[in-house]
């Protein structure tokens, strides 16, 4: 299993891959929110992104305040940048986009362990699926990206999830 918890397998992977890891590092993404233990979640950490898929980056804060300086401090001069709160599954959150040398990133955080956000266990799950389904599989669920179907909600299709695929998936045994 790939090492989630960094972004150097970014190096071995696909052009679009190697590409987010030197976007990355070039710009700093991860060394300016160290503290916040930052985990790079998504499609394109396994390879299921398609043209507009962003960066998305989780983050675990214990100050909401603290995290939204950090997050404001380091980006808050880069292109499109914005931050926002909202609450999601009940818990409070931060959500800042930017974009950075073409890819639009979003910077997540919640009061929650970044391994324990739905976010970091819905990727985990898709990767194992996708593990376990294949090549055609990856494919099937690209095209329904592609034609306008978010990532779960894909999985959903394919897996004959009958009810809502965002929990569904959290519980899905291979």
């Amino acid at each position: 299993m790939i090492d989630f918890s960094t972004i150097e397998y970014l190096k071995k992977g696909n052009p679009r891959q190697i590409r987010a890891y030197e976007v990355l590092i070039q710009n700093k993404i991860f060394l300016n929110i160290a503290e916040f233990d930052p985990v790079l979640t998504g499609t394109i950490p396994i390879n299921i992104d398609i043209e507009n898929s962003d960066l998305d980056i989780i983050c675990y804060w214990k100050n909401k305040t603290d995290f939204k300086e950090k997050l404001t401090a380091v980006f808050g001069n880069k292109n499109g940048f914005t931050i926002r709160e909202a609450k999601i599954n009940e818990q409070e959150s931060v959500i800042a986009n930017f974009i950075a040398d073409g890819f639009e990133i979003e910077i997540f955080g919640q009061n929650i362990p970044v391994y324990k956000q739905n976010a970091y266990r819905h990727m985990i799950i898709e990767y194992k699926i996708l593990q376990s389904k294949g090549e055609k599989f990856r494919q099937e669920i690209i095209k329904l990206k592609q034609n306008g179907h978010k990532t779960e909600p894909a999985f959903g299709i394919l897996l004959g999830l009958k009810n809502d695929p965002y929990q569904e998936l959290l519980d899905y045994k291979l």
